[in-house]
C-alpha cells in the first residue's frame, strides 16, 4: 500500500507530521506539501513559474519533499511524472480548522485529496474542527484508523464513474473520548461576515476578508450535526457540478434554442 499525503498549512505543520506518523504503520509513505501555508487556495494550480521541489535531510521529517507551489500543484506534479508509480490512496491534512459545508470550495485540503480524484486516485481529506492543534495525535490514530478501514473495506476497488472522495472532520478529543463515526452529507453556512477595512501604514485602504458564516443548516445527517454531538463527520463527495434538475427544467423552455 503506498499512500501520498499532502495539505495545506504546509510541511512543517504539525497535523502534517501526526499524521504522516500515523500512516507509517499502512503501507509506504511519501510526502509531497506545499512549503508554505496555502489555506484557502482551492484548486489552484501555479502557471506563471516554474516551480521547485526540495528535500528534508533529517530531523523527524527527513524525506519530507516540499514544493513552493499549491495544494494541488504537489498532488499534480506527484501524478504526473514525478513519482515513478501511482500511489492508493492521496491523504490530505490534519487541517488545522474545520472543512465543513461550503468550506470543500475553498478549501486547499479538500482539493490535494480532489487532485487525487482527477487522476484516479482515491483521496480522503482530514480536517481538525478547532484550531491550534489540541489533541492532534488523537486526531491523527483516528484517522489511521478510518483510512485502515477504506483500505479493509475495499474503496480503492469499488467500480464507480469516478475514483472515491471523502472529507472528514474530527473533533479535538482525546482517543478514548471519540464516539464513532457517521457518514454524512454537507451542511450549509450563512454568508461569510463583512470584510474588515484597515489602513497600511502609509495610509492605503487594506481589506481582510471576513470569517465564514455560522451554520445555517445544521439538521441531522450533515456534517454540523454530527460534530456537534460529538462524532467524527465522513462525508462522500464527487466532482460532477452539474444541476441536474435545472439543467432539465432549461431543457424544456424557451433555453434550449436551435
Amino acid at each position: 500500500m503506498h499512500l501520498l499525503v499532502s495539505n495545506d498549512d504546509g510541511y512543517l505543520a504539525p497535523g502534517l507530521l501526526a499524521l504522516v506518523k500515523a500512516m507509517r504503520s499502512l503501507g509506504k509513505v511519501t510526502v509531497i506539501a506545499p512549503e508554505q501555508n496555502h489555506s484557502g487556495a482551492s484548486n489552484s494550480l501555479t502557471l506563471s513559474r516554474p516551480l521547485s521541489v526540495h528535500r528534508v535531510a533529517g530531523g523527524e521529517r527527513d524525506g519530507f519533499i516540499f514544493v513552493n507551489g499549491t495544494p494541488t500543484d504537489c498532488v499534480h506534479i506527484a501524478l504526473t511524472g514525478f513519482l515513478p508509480e501511482k500511489p492508493d490512496f492521496v491523504i490530505s491534512g490534519i487541517n488545522q480548522g474545520e472543512n465543513m459545508g461550503e468550506d470543500v470550495l475553498y478549501s486547499g485540503t479538500v482539493a490535494a485529496a480532489i487532485e487525487g480524484v482527477m487522476f484516479g486516485v482515491p483521496g480522503i481529506a482530514f480536517s481538525q474542527i478547532d484550531r491550534g492543534w489540541s489533541k492532534i495525535e488523537d486526531a491523527a490514530q483516528v484517522a489511521r484508523d478510518i483510512v485502515a478501514h477504506a483500505i479493509a473495506s475495499g474503496l480503492k476497488n469499488e467500480h464507480t464513474q469516478h475514483a472515491p472522495l471523502l472529507n472528514v472532520n474530527l473533533p479535538n478529543l482525546s482517543y478514548e473520548q471519540f464516539k464513532g463515526w457517521r457518514v454524512t452529507k454537507l451542511g450549509n453556512r450563512h454568508p461569510s461576515q463583512p470584510v474588515i477595512e484597515q489602513n497600511s501604514p502609509r495610509g492605503d485602504k487594506i481589506y481582510w476578508i471576513g470569517a465564514a458564516g455560522e451554520a445555517k443548516d445544521s439538521s441531522d445527517g450533515t456534517d454540523f450535526h454530527a460534530i456537534n454531538q460529538g462524532y467524527v463527520s465522513i462525508t462522500p463527495l464527487q466532482l460532477n457540478l452539474s444541476d441536474e434538475e435545472r439543467r432539465l427544467k432549461m431543457m424544456q423552455s424557451s433555453w434550449n434554442q436551435g
